[in-house]
């Protein structure tokens, strides 16, 4: 959305995120020791979190989160799950720098990123390269902004996700090499068989390694079997879609329901985009040209900006989500809803499609129109419909 894109009206400030009841986790012993092993370092150390899924790695990563910053003030983490991320959106992988203690130690927190690539799916299967690509410029963007200067050097925590088997092990694998961090902290269950190996298991024999760390998973039913946590991985996506898109409105505005968002999101005044200001790029799919521009109707969408020169490699780096709400291929417009402010909007260039869904929560509200559009369809509901009720 360059120079000339129009857009009506301009946006409010987001929504600050009220701040959440402290969530205190209970610590294992192991847990405890190796926090403070971890945080007791002298030099900023650079840890990577791995085990199977549900062990308990992120609710580890927060808690040594909050250990790590009396030391350093500012701690980097790297968010690398796309389908359960910690601080970032569905189908992202994000680069945060956290400088306050998490209140809530059991449960993800939306915030705001320094760096994002949109992936544009929930796993990395459909695209291993493609995900390890953004990964490591993510930590290269770290290396080079954080690790050259001795007075900026901070300490960075990498959550992995929970796949270790088969290709994601691959994957693994390849991110500690190219990270090669200080400490390797690996959370393991009683069922052998879904823990990853024991050692430096992505290193060669004769290659000196990370101090490794290893715990046990932090809950355990009567026959010490794990109780592998059961999370409602959808629904956490939408809540976290949903969270994302209230920042579209002012705090003042009473979104509490489902059905008053997708009002909300179905009255907001769309950013009117031309299609000379963007190029589409469709991840893991591919389009006929001819229909390039209303395949994006309806879609949740990465908004991009491309890089200065293709020789250096580099990806297009992303600055939000947004809901392509209609298209006008007549007029050569596209009416584009989301919470980035004009002023990063100036410089978006790219729109990128993949396979994340509208919530829908939002799409089935009772009575609601969609939060977006037919084409060349723009309807502004009243003011007295949009808090009529909390249905």
């Amino acid at each position: 959305m360059a120079a000339g894109a129009r857009a009506t009206p301009t946006r409010t400030p987001p929504r600050p995120s009220s701040p959440a009841p402290r969530t205190e986790a209970v610590v294992p012993p192991d847990w405890a020791s190796a926090v403070t092993l971890v945080s007791s370092h002298s030099t900023p150390p650079v840890v990577v979190v791995c085990g199977p899924k549900n062990s308990g790695k992120s609710t580890f990563s927060r808690i040594l989160l909050n250990a790590l910053l009396p030391r350093h003030e500012k701690v980097a983490y790297l968010d690398t799950d796309v389908g359960q991320p910690e601080f970032g959106l569905p189908g992202c992988l994000s680069f945060h720098i956290v400088d306050e203690d998490l209140e809530d130690l059991l449960n993800p927190t939306l915030r705001e990123a320094e760096r994002y690539f949109f992936f544009g799916d929930v796993s990395s299967k459909r695209d291993p390269e493609a995900y390890l690509n953004c990964l490591f410029h993510l930590y290269d963007y770290f290396v080079g902004k954080y690790r050259c200067d001795e007075n900026e050097m901070l300490p960075l925590l990498v959550n992995t996700p929970g796949w270790v088997k088969g290709a994601g092990f691959d994957m693994l694998v390849e991110m500690l090499r190219y990270i090669c961090p200080t400490i390797v902290v690996q959370i393991r269950i009683t069922a052998q068989s879904k823990n990853l190996p024991d050692g430096m298991f992505w290193l060669d024999d004769e290659q000196t390694g990370p101090e490794m760390i290893n715990i046990n998973a932090a809950f355990h039913d009567a026959l010490n079997r794990s109780l592998l946590i059961q999370k409602d991985s959808c629904g956490m996506r939408e809540r976290r879609l949903m969270e994302y898109l209230k920042q579209c409105f002012p705090s003042n505005i009473s979104l509490s329901t489902n059905k008053k968002l997708a009002y909300a999101l179905a009255s907001l005044p769309p950013y009117q985009v031309p299609f000379s200001d963007v190029t589409i790029v469709h991840l893991h799919c591919e389009v006929p040209a001819g229909e390039r521009w209303r395949s994006l109707n309806g879609t949740i969408v990465g908004l991009a900006i491309s890089t200065a020169s293709k020789a250096s490699k580099s990806i297009p780096y992303c600055v939000g989500l947004g809901i392509v709400r209609g298209i006008d291929v007549q007029k050569g417009l596209l009416y584009v809803i989301t919470p980035v402010p004009l002023e990063r909007l100036q410089s978006v260039d790219l729109l990128q499609q993949g396979l994340i869904e509208i919530p829908t929560t939002l799409l089935q509200a009772h009575g609601c129109v969609s939060p977006y559009m037919s084409a060349n369809v723009l309807h502004k509901i009243s003011e007295r419909d949009l808090y009529a009720g909390d249905g």
